[in-house]
This record gives structure tokens, sequence and C-alpha cells, in this order.
């Protein structure tokens, strides 16, 4: 090589060196970063007692790993069957996990510890799924299961992470008096075991044991089964065959043999535990406990009060001196708001607002008061429950110049009304009015609606609703027709309220859609059933419209060109609603079914669908894009 070509080479391994030297500095991220993710699970090394021992009673357990690991929600993780009102005491140190029990163990009884995902390694949190420790205070551990799914009885949901456990105790108070003698844990798709059950017969039941007593209490979600359950064990045996083959010569032809001889044959013997594919209707009953919940006082001329559940009767309010509440406060400003108040109450009775029409109620800052209600005891009775409270007004925060223009508002406001007229205006709707305040008068000659016909608007009569007891909502009742334009103005101090605020003019429009926009749906039954009750879902899940069953054909109209879903019940109660179950009462919830298919609907179609809900099982009815497994609701 000569002297020209070696520097150039020399000049080439430069340039080289520091292409490398430069995407090092620029990539300084880029190196040693750790290795792959862990996800490999703690693996057991050591356990003291050994799993499946017998004739032991420990007070303490040891179970070893190979690295180090940390516990993760001991109480939703890990079950003991039969269960302890005590529960042990379980830590994990370095690689050891411990459990120290609190009270003595039974004899002759196999003890099972399910820690479902409680144990994960150090690091990466990967839990070890699965892992089951069983051990025997007898001469043998019972090696019987019962397996199965739970389901939500209204959705077919699978219903996750309640207990499903057993009692050898057939009679029903047993489900309210008893602990469960096993118990497991309903996985995310609602499966199912229950392990170390001994031969006996037994009931089952599933329960969102909120109070962690392994006992059923008022409020709390349940699935219970009439039928009577005695686990067998089950052996299927079948033979895996070895074969030899050979060639060789016939003597005579010299034709090419093949002989194929027996070398050896393996016998298999498998176990299956039955029964295996139970199916239990898990619901929540309507029994609710009521309590308050909150007051709310969010203008100077009301406050509302807000309860749990719906109350037979509306609270009773005693309103208070201030002397009654503090004996060294003031008592010059106060006055019965309760005289002149104005009560509105939806139709549970669970909201109520009080309107203060009195001026000096209105400038009080704190108004308190006794109110008595139906609160829920801890037996679930409903007994009359006395609270004192204080409508409290806390005004905004405000310089001084914005609490000026603030305060003039306040006193030039005027009557805010609006109209149900968006572009999801549909031909079935009714045109409402809707005010802030109560309306105390309403002046239906300076309200007019006009039907628009090309440029001209002709007046269209109308019937003026009062739909509550407030006046806060009317409804103007007449006919619209398809594809049509109409006009609704209201004239100023049309409507005034209780506190003498009058509206400003309001006029809108409103344009209705072509027929030709819309879908038909008909839905004829396979098998008719006079209770059935028919409900149109959408994407969600939610019910968008719901019939009783018609032979001739349940017809949904005016529908959206969108995709639907069809759900059916059987309404056995007649009361027009799904009834869901009731444990005293022993009352199973109504049974619901799913039509199998998503319906996509087209603009200007109608279409015509038999739901056949006999024709496939219930449990595998319900279409999989609907099918949620978020939890127990």
């Amino acid at each position: 090589m000569n002297l020209q070509h070696y520097k150039m080479s020399y000049r080439i391994y430069l340039l080289l060196i520091g292409v490398l030297l430069l995407s090092a500095c620029a990539n300084r991220g880029v190196g040693p970063q750790g290795g792959p993710k862990d996800t490999i699970p703690p693996a057991v090394v050591k356990e003291v007692p050994v799993s499946g021992s017998l004739n032991v009673q420990p007070k303490k357990l040891e179970i070893t790993f190979d690295e180090y690991i940390q516990l993760a929600d001991i109480q939703k993780n890990v079950l003991i069957s039969p269960p302890q009102q005590t529960p042990p005491e379980i830590k994990a140190v370095g690689k050891t996990l411990s459990v120290v029990f609190q009270e003595d163990l039974q004899d002759s009884t196999t003890y099972t510890i399910d820690f479902g995902a409680a144990i994960c390694d150090y690091n990466e949190k990967v839990p070890l799924e699965g892992y089951v420790f069983a051990f025997s205070t007898g001469d043998h551990i019972d090696s019987l299961a019962i397996s199965g799914r739970v389901y939500n009885a209204e959705n077919l949901n699978p219903v996750s992470a309640v207990l499903v456990g057993i009692h050898s105790n057939l009679n029903d108070t047993a489900l309210s008096t008893l602990p469960f003698a096993r118990v497991t844990r309903s996985n995310s798709e609602g499966y199912f075991t229950i392990h170390n059950i001994r031969k006996s017969d037994y009931k089952l039941y599933a329960l969102n044991d909120i109070s962690r007593d392994y006992i059923y209490q008022p409020g709390e979600g349940l699935a219970f089964q009439d039928s009577i359950y005695t686990p067998y064990a089950v052996n299927h045996t079948h033979l895996d065959t070895i074969w030899q083959d050979t060639i060789g010569i016939d003597s005579i032809t010299l034709d090419t043999l093949f002989t194929r001889l027996v070398d050896t044959i393996h016998v298999h013997t498998t176990t299956q535990y039955l029964p295996d594919s139970l199916v239990i209707w898990y619901f929540e009953e309507t029994k609710q406990k009521l309590y308050f919940q909150r007051i709310l006082r969010e203008s100077q001329h009301a406050f509302t009060l807000i309860f749990s559940a719906p109350q037979d009767s509306l609270p009773q309010i005693e309103p208070l001196r201030y002397s009654q509440v503090d004996s060294l406060a003031s008592d010059s400003g106060w006055v019965n708001f309760m005289d002149y108040a104005l009560i509105q109450a939806n139709h549970t009775n669970d909201t109520v607002t009080y309107w203060l029409t009195d001026s000096l109620a209105i400038r009080m800052d704190t108004i308190p008061f006794c109110v008595t209600y139906q609160y829920t005891d801890s037996l679930y009775n409903i007994v009359p429950k006395t609270d004192t409270l204080n409508a409290i007004y806390r005004h905004p925060k405000l310089s001084d110049k914005a609490r000026e223009t603030y305060e003039k508002n306040k006193r030039n406001r005027a009557l805010n009304i609006k109209v149900n007229s968006s572009s999801k205006f549909e031909i079935y709707d009714t045109l409402f009015i809707y005010s802030d305040f109560p309306i105390d008068s309403i002046h239906q000659q300076m309200i007019h609606l006009f039907h628009k016909v090309d440029t001209t608007l002709q007046p269209l009569s109308y019937e003026l609703v009062k739909v509550d007891s407030m006046g806060m909502k009317y409804g103007l009742l007449t006919t619209l027709k398809p594809t049509e334009s109409y006009q609704l103005t209201i004239d100023s101090a049309a409507c005034r309220d209780i506190y003498g605020a009058c509206n400003d003019k309001v006029e809108v429009k409103v344009k209705l859609k072509s027929l030709e926009d819309y879908s038909s749906l008909m839905v004829k039954m396979a098998h008719f059933d006079a209770r059935a009750r028919i409900q149109l879902l959408n994407e969600k899940d939610v019910v968008v419209d719901e019939k009783p069953a018609s032979e001739q054909g349940t017809l949904f109209q005016y529908l959206a060109p969108t995709t639907f879903y069809l759900r059916l019940y059987i309404d056995y109660n007649q009361d027009g609603q799904w009834t869901t179950g009731d444990w005293l009462l022993h009352r199973q919830p109504e049974p619901v079914y799913y039509y199998p298919a998503k319906l996509k609907l087209r603009a200007n179609w109608d279409f015509e669908e038999t739901f056949d809900h006999l024709a496939i099982p219930q449990v595998l009815s319900k279409p999989q894009s609907l099918i949620s497994t978020k939890g127990k609701k």
C-alpha cells in the first residue's frame, strides 16, 4: 500500500470513529435498560407444613418463594375456608410469607387458603395466580369441588368479585345466621370453583359481602338456588398406545412386509368434579338504606334536601331560633320561613327543594332547622330520625367592582325561559317551556305558536298544560307535521316568577324531520308470551324504549338509522317493569333474554325481526359486543 492509500484509509477510519462517538452522544437514553420486563410470578420453593399435610393443627404457616415478594390487597384477595371470624395475620418479609392463625382450628376439618392475586413479585408486582394452600386437621383432605358462573340477572353480564359459598345447613335461615361452610370468589368472567368439599348435600349462594362476615345482611346483593347439590367425582380413563413398526421380506414372493405391533400401553386417568357448570343469578334487592345525604343551597332563594332513597312521605321541617341552636347567639333575625316557603319534591320524595318567599329568610346566610325523615336502622327497620341542619349560603368571593356588578344584575334579574327546540327535536316530541324559578303567573295569550307556510306565519292553536306542581315546566300540546317548520314566540313579561322577575322576549324555530329520515322495527315473538315486555337498547346496553309484547308484533316507530339491540323479560307480576329478586319473599328476579344479534337500521326502511327467546340458552343469548365484565353492576 502506498502512502497516499494509507492516508486515505486512516482518514476513513477517523471519520467512522467520529460517527460512532456522535451517535453514542446523541442517544444517551439508549444503552442498558434493565433487560426485558419480568413477567414471571414468584414460585414456591418451600412450605412449612407442606400443602396437603394431614393431622396438623398449625398456629403458623410459612411459605418461601424464589424471589422477594409483596402482598396486594389481602382483604380483597385472600379467602380462607371454612371462614374465620378473626382473620389470620398475613405478612411478607423478604422471600417468606407467613400466616398466623388468631383462633383455634376445628378438628377433622380441611382448611383451604386461596391467595387469589395477593402474592406478587417485589419489583414488577406480577401476581401468582391460582395458588391454593390446603391442609387437614384430620386424617384425610376433602377433595370434591363445585364450579359454575355468576351472572347479573338484569343484564346477563358476568359478575366478578362476589363471594360464592355453600351451606350444609339446608334451612333458608342459614344464609342470614351462619357463615358459609366453604367460600370462593368469582373471577373477572364470573367463574368460580369451591375447592376441598366433603361429600354432603349443599345449597349454593353468591353474596356481595359488604359487612365481611360471610352472612347475608339486608341490602347486600345476592344469588340463591332452591336446588340441593351433592358434589361427586367421575374418573375418565383413556388408553395411549405406542406402536412398534417393523419391515421384513417375504421369503417366497420377496415382497416387502410391514408389521405393526403394540409396544406400550399407557393408561391415563383424569378426574372430573361435578357439578361443574352451575349458573346462579345475582341481583340487588329494592331494599335501600334510607338516610340523609346532604343539603344544597346554591342560591339565596332556595335550599334542597337530598336523601339516599325514595321516601314514603315528605320530611317534616321545624324551623329553629338561633337561641335554640346556640345559647349565646342572637335571636333578633329569626323568621319562620316554613310559613311562606313553597315545597317542590320529585315523585319519589328523595329530593325536596324549599323555595323561600319571605325576604328576611332569603337574606339570611344561615337558616337553622330540624328535619325528621325516614331512616333505616342497623336491623333494617325504617324508623323516624331527626337531625339539626343549617341551610348555609356562601356568597361568591368577588372584588368590590365585581360585587357591585353582581348585585346590580341580581336586582335587574330577568326570568330565564328555555324551550326544548334543539336540532335533536323529533316528530314525536312535545314542545316544553322551562323556567329556573317557579312561575307565579303565565299569560297564554302572550305565547304564540306559528306554522310557517312558505314565508307566512300562520297561528297554530295549542293547549298549555302545567307539567309540575311548581310551574317550572309547561307543555304545548298540538299536532306538528313532518318536514314542516314552526316558530314559537314568547312575548316579554308573558311569565312572572314568584319573586316578581319577568322574562325577556323568546323566539325559537323548530324544523321537523321527514318520515324518510326514520326507520321502524316490528318485533314478533316465535313463542308468544303475553307477560313479555320488549326493550329496545342502544350500543351502551341502555333502554331507549320499552313496550308490552303483542301477538301481532310489537312496533317501534321513528327510530334513528343506527344500531340497536333487543331484550325482553317476562313480567310475572304484570307491573310494567322488570322486578328484581327478594330473599325474604324467596322470589327470583324476572328472567331476561337477549336477541343474539345487533340490528343495523337504515333510514326509510321498515324492519321485521322474529325474537325466539327459547332458541338458545339464556346465558348465551347476549351479543358479545354488549357484554361487560367491569363489576357487579
